[in-house]
């Protein structure tokens, strides 16, 4: 089992302590897409799985799901969150194991997800169907002092409901002058640099857990691909992650930081817990 970076009150320390200098922000990797981020005193969540319950309901099926990072922080220890989202209806990227006690310690926080799955995420946690926030590609909104743009997505391929609203997506965040682009879950696809073009884009975070017969599940961006994607949208930084999570569905690191050298394209791969800040990119 691989151990985070910082767990529990060691990470919850970490958090408090990184500076707060107006303007900045840091981001935290908190396992497969998750990902906790700080901008001056407002915090946003992103995908987060902090949870066994994919093991628990793969157990004794063909497809167990065996976990191979520790779970760096319970989430009712998160008890200071302004903004949740998710990407897509997929266990790991809307876990009721997570989100549920990370609702209860947050009762005034705000919850984004794709319009097309706005029903579905209010069942799944309990909810009235107006208390999710609903997001569509190429829309925007400004949640707890968070922009979000709405960028669609494929995973593997590009799937809309019934009034043409993609069910997979990705949001780019504005925290002031800084903009994050987390993909979702995606591979690929005609029309996804053009979502994201005239948007400057400082970090881009990616999966890079690739598509492999034999898995049975939908796959992602290779390392490769991720890389190139990177490069294409003029990222100032590119941080990998859907990886090291589930032992039948990830895949090494060292793809993508191979691309990222043929392309110089910048780059940063964090250990599970660890901390990136603004001040990188600002040193550049």
């Amino acid at each position: 089992m691989i151990s985070p970076h910082l767990t529990g009150d060691d990470l919850l320390r970490d958090i408090a302590t990184a500076p707060a200098d107006k303007g900045c922000f840091h981001l935290w990797w908190l396992g497969q897409s998750g990902f906790l981020l700080r901008w001056e005193d407002r915090f946003l969540l992103a995908d987060p799985y902090l949870s066994d319950s994919l093991t628990e309901k793969y157990a004794a099926t063909d497809k167990p799901h065996i976990r191979m990072t520790e779970i760096p922080i319970q989430p009712g220890q998160l008890d200071f969150i302004d903004l949740v989202t998710s990407s897509h209806n997929h266990t790991d990227h809307l876990d009721g194991e997570t989100l549920l006690p990370l609702l209860s310690a947050n009762p005034g926080v705000a919850l984004l997800a794709p319009e097309a799955n706005r029903q579905f995420v209010a069942e799944r946690l309990r909810l009235d169907s107006e208390a999710p926030h609903g997001l569509s590609s190429g829309g925007e909104t400004e949640l707890a002092g968070f922009g979000c743009v709405g960028v669609p997505a494929a995973h593997e391929s590009r799937e809309l409901d019934g009034e043409g609203r993609d069910k997979y997506m990705g949001y780019i965040f504005k925290l002031g002058e800084w903009s994050v682009y987390h993909s979702g879950d995606t591979v690929p696809f005609d029309g996804l640099v053009d979502a994201l073009a005239g948007h400057r884009i400082d970090v881009a975070i990616l999966p890079i857990n690739g598509r492999a017969e034999g898995r049975g599940v939908a796959g992602n961006l290779w390392g490769r691909e991720a890389a190139d994607l990177a490069g294409e949208i003029g990222a100032r930084v590119v941080i990998p992650c859907h990886y090291d999570m589930f032992s039948f569905n990830t895949a090494t690191s060292d793809e993508f930081v191979q691309r990222c050298h043929q392309l110089d394209q910048p780059y940063r791969v964090l250990r599970c817990a660890e901390r990136w800040s603004s001040f990188e990119l600002e040193g550049r």
